[in-house]
């Protein structure tokens, strides 16, 4: 059993590690973006330093824009476009690793018209190496005014363009296919080598750059304008996460199986509580992601059949319903985008543990025969934390129980209660007063009893 204190415990711990994390990450990219701003490398050449940085050379925004385009990524797009406008930027580059898009195409024609018609120059770099740039998201390319690519990374598979005027030389060679770094560099889709971020911004129009020799001696470009690097807030950077495909997948598993496991416990605790917030970040994620309706539907049926045999300690039949049901639910879940066989495995292997070994084996220790140590309670006075009007959550002993009484007999909040019986996972329960009998005697002699009826 589950105790209130505890829970309001733990849920204290894990909101303070949360915000504990907050302030390092803060922390952390607040020195990152300092440091890549205020210039340079120390070498024979000299220092470049944000003073001489911003002696007029203007700045380049670096916008780092991973995962799949949802509606946050996009707006962050869009902001960091008209902030660039706003504050006078020499140049965007859009740092990309993206395998598509799950906006509509009007969302990502919106965009792409406000990259062709930006004031500032927009360029992407698709990097650094493994990244990929592809599908709706290659269509990038096509409004930009620089392109480069980092050694081993994609880009391809663009698709029909969704407005007029992109640059139809850089997408109809990648339209229905990828290619990579070379391959893009030989068709005239790149304009320039870009092994990193740095390599890249150098070598675009307009930024001032100087040489400076390393103490290897290996002399090499340094930007004199100044860098700014952006990303998304931490706020922002939690909802893109749980908008991933994996993510959104894992969590809709998560709290669904949380939540039938509360079901089956006899107190109201932190399983419950995770439970629920898992499944309410899943269903953001969701709602944004191309989900068909038959996969997600096999996921939740899936779950009431588990349930059917949890209740009973023993896997059965339904047990195997259930798992054929998730496991074509999970493959068939969404629409246009695949999840990892690594996902994948983890979930079902996971989930068919949990209902064929652990649920029922924990059921069946619990609640398979009437002496499980729970007959004390009979009799026991507690109080109801919410009203009971057939079912509510009394208090018994500071332990939290689902509990039920008489349609007749409706308990109201922190009134006193008194336990009569219980009932499989559910402790029956009456008023203190005006119940239909006294329990507070039933430990007592029972020859009592007898000896009374003879008189």
């Amino acid at each position: 059993m589950r105790r209130l204190p505890m829970t309001v415990r733990i849920l204290t711990a894990v909101a303070l590690i949360f915000a504990s994390l907050g302030v390092v990450l803060s922390s952390s990219i607040a020195e990152a973006q300092t440091t890549d701003s205020g210039g340079g490398t120390t070498g024979t050449g000299g220092v470049v330093t944000g003073d001489v940085a911003n002696d007029g050379p203007g700045f380049v925004a670096v916008v780092e824009a991973g995962g799949l385009l949802d509606p946050v990524l996009m707006d962050f797009l869009r902001h960091s476009i008209t902030d660039a406008e706003n504050q006078g930027a020499t140049a965007i580059v859009f740092q990309m690793d993206s395998t598509g898009v799950v906006v509509s195409d009007d969302a990502l024609g919106a965009l792409l018209t406000q990259m062709l018609e930006s004031s500032v120059p927009i360029a992407v770099w698709v990097g650094p190496s493994g990244s990929a740039l592809t599908k709706g998201a290659a269509q990038f390319v096509g409004a930009a005014d620089q392109v480069g690519m980092a050694p081993g990374t994609k880009l391809g598979d663009a698709g029909a363009p969704v407005i007029d005027g992109l640059n139809m030389k850089r997408l109809t060679p990648i339209t229905d296919r990828t290619v990579g770094a070379q391959e893009a560099a030989d068709l005239g889709i790149t304009t320039a080598a870009a092994p990193t971020i740095g390599d890249f911004v150098v070598n675009l129009p307009g930024v001032q750059t100087r040489e400076t020799t390393a103490d290897n001696g290996e002399t090499r470009r340094e930007p004199i304008t100044q860098v700014r690097f952006g990303q998304l807030s931490l706020f922002s950077q939690l909802m893109h996460t749980v908008a991933s495909p994996a993510v959104a997948y894992l969590l809709l598993v998560v709290g669904l199986a949380l939540i039938i496991f509360e079901l089956f416990t006899a107190g109201v605790g932190v399983a419950g509580v995770v439970g629920a917030g898992s499944f309410i970040l899943a269903g953001y994620g969701l709602a944004v992601l191309p989900v068909t309706w038959w996969g997600l539907a096999l996921l939740g049926l899936s779950m009431v059949a588990f349930a059917i045999d949890v209740q009973t300690g023993i896997p059965r039949f339904w047990t195997g319903v259930g798992a054929v049901m998730f496991v074509v639910g999970s493959f068939t879940l969404y629409d246009g985008v695949s999840l990892s066989w690594i996902t994948l495995g983890f979930a079902i292997i996971s989930v068919l543990l949990a209902f064929i070994a652990g649920m029922p084996s924990m059921v069946r220790t619990r609640f398979s025969t009437p002496t499980i140590g729970r007959e004390w309670m009979i009799g026991q006075l507690g109080r109801a934390v919410t009203a009971v009007d057939p079912d509510g959550v009394v208090q018994i002993r500071d332990a939290l129980w689902r509990a039920s009484t008489n349609r007749a007999t409706p308990i109201e909040e922190l009134e006193s209660v008194r336990v009569v019986s219980i009932d499989g996972l559910v402790l029956e329960v009456e008023p203190e007063t005006g119940g239909a009998k006294d329990y507070r005697d039933r430990s007592g002699d029972s020859s009592g009893d007898s000896s009374s009826g003879a008189s």
